[in-house]
């Protein structure tokens, strides 16, 4: 790599690279091929760390386009798209996502999509492929598939690791199996299996750092402890929840409410919400967001709008305030899977 700043030495130079935006990343690119192969480097995104320019941005995908993936940088209020994700699976759903390592993970799921020629369905219902974005290149790359093919299944990251639990097989049977995954050996190992399985898809959540396994409709919550799962019976509302700032937050009838123990309280409003399916709720820089989703047909209005809308809950003050965000540019419709990712 020849000299990055005429007059700086290199690790110096390094290091104003890297108080630059990522957004513009590309555009470093094509000054010259030495600045090329600075931004496509490790040492660079560690430069970043160093600096404290590290930025979080919002992953998000939807059932329109398939297998898009876009980011929002809440810095310079932008979306950026992802290249595709390659996966054979037309219109992947159903999936777990989650980052950690420095990349976004997108394992298992599957999808019902039905060939438009032929009326034939992909018979990929599950499947324990494992896909990592990887920041630095910018690119999709596979990893160690899981030891189950899933879907509809818990997926969470303790201390680095990814912990997947519960879910659908293959042959549409919920299933008691779990395994953890460590990035840094791109290697799968099974754990004591959840005690119970029940016929509804799964969801995870880590509270104080500890993975809890919640089936949708039901009242039994199945927490990871060192010594294996333990089954709690909480009075938890139901509807789509998130973790902000250690905190349980539910969105349920219209209201956030936020979840302490057995106890909870009513945060806001969100009636606004209760006719918008499949809508994503996520914890993100100390704020809720609400992203997507499909309103159905009303009346005599048979229409089925698909939704890029991005509503955000300040939950800082005493009154939390809804503001909006710039609305998707690519993805739009159902939200089939949301993450946080710090570059």
């Amino acid at each position: 790599m020849s000299v990055l700043i005429e007059g700086l030495p290199d690790a110096v130079a390094i290091r104003c690279l890297a108080r630059v935006p990522y957004h513009l990343f590309p555009k470093l690119e094509t000054i010259c091929h030495s600045w090329r192969d600075a931004v496509r480097s490790n040492e660079l995104f560690k430069a970043r760390e160093e600096v404290n320019s590290t930025e979080d941005f919002l992953c998000v995908c939807a059932f329109d386009p398939e297998n898009v993936w876009q980011l929002y940088d809440p810095n310079h209020v932008i979306w950026i798209t992802l290249p595709i994700l390659p996966s054979k699976v037309r219109n992947l759903a159903h999936f777990g996502v989650v980052s950690t390592a420095g990349k976004l993970f997108v394992l298992g799921g599957g999808s019902d999509a039905v060939d438009p020629l032929t009326g034939d369905q992909d018979g990929s219902f599950a499947t324990n492929e494992v896909w990592a974005y990887d920041p630095v290149l910018r690119w999709w790359a596979p990893r160690a598939a899981m030891i189950v093919p899933r879907a509809m299944f818990a997926c969470c990251v303790v201390n680095g690791k990814i912990v997947v639990a519960g879910g659908f097989t293959t042959c549409r049977k919920s299933i008691a199996k779990a395994e953890v995954y460590d990035p840094e050996k791109d290697v799968w190992v099974s754990i004591p299996d959840l005690h119970h399985t029940h016929n509804s898809a799964c969801s995870g959540v880590v509270i104080g750092g500890e993975v809890h396994v919640v089936h949708k409709g039901l009242t039994t919550v199945q927490v990871l402890k060192k010594e294996g799962w333990r089954v709690h019976e909480h009075s938890w509302v139901h509807g789509p929840m998130t973790v902000v700032k250690g905190s349980l937050y539910v969105m349920s009838h219209g209201v956030i409410y936020k979840q302490e123990g057995e106890s909870r309280k009513a945060v806001t409003s969100a009636s606004e919400f209760k006719r918008r399916i499949g809508c994503a709720m996520m914890g993100f820089r100390d704020d809720i967001y609400v992203i997507g989703g499909v309103i159905g047909p009303e009346g005599w209005n048979w229409d089925i709008k698909k939704m890029s809308d991005v509503d955000v809950l300040t939950l800082g003050s005493e009154r939390p305030v809804w503001q909006k965000a710039p609305p998707m540019t690519r993805c739009r419709g159902m939200i089939l899977g949301c993450a946080k990712l710090r570059i």
